[in-house]
């Protein structure tokens, strides 16, 4: 299971979010079809450009609770001190990806920022 992790400014633009998809897969080797999920924060529902970046993948959108973040956080590799005062975690990118992943998963793509938007990705061979 391959999970790109999404943070963004609040409306980030889609093509902001699908590009630092596509360039966190290209940084990885993997095709867009690999993906299975985008993941964010449950806080960011309403973004219209992650829901439109999902469907432009073809895939569904996890909305990462706050605890579940937090619990993934532990494992981000980057830190952000603007994401950690406004979100609890040091990246939100890297901790919705570790835990839309599952308790297993391990990072593949470190955050990467294009525009508005970064991008982590995850891997788990035994998906939650």
């Amino acid at each position: 299971m391959i999970v790109a992790g999404i943070g963004c400014r609040r409306g980030a633009a889609a093509a902001d979010i699908e590009a630092a998809i596509r360039a966190a897969l290209s940084r990885a080797g993997l095709s867009a079809a690999e993906l299975q999920a985008i993941a964010t924060s449950r806080a960011k529902d309403a973004e219209a450009g992650v829901a439109t970046a999902a469907s432009a993948f073809g895939v569904a959108i996890m909305l990462i609770p706050e605890a579940e973040l937090k619990a993934a956080g532990v494992r981000a590799r980057t830190r952000s001190d603007r994401v950690l005062a406004l979100t609890g975690v040091p990246s939100l990118a890297e901790a919705a990806a570790l835990a839309a992943a599952g308790p297993c998963s391990r990072l593949i793509a470190s955050r990467l920022v294009v525009g508005a938007a970064t991008c982590a990705l995850a891997r788990s061979d035994n998906p939650p």
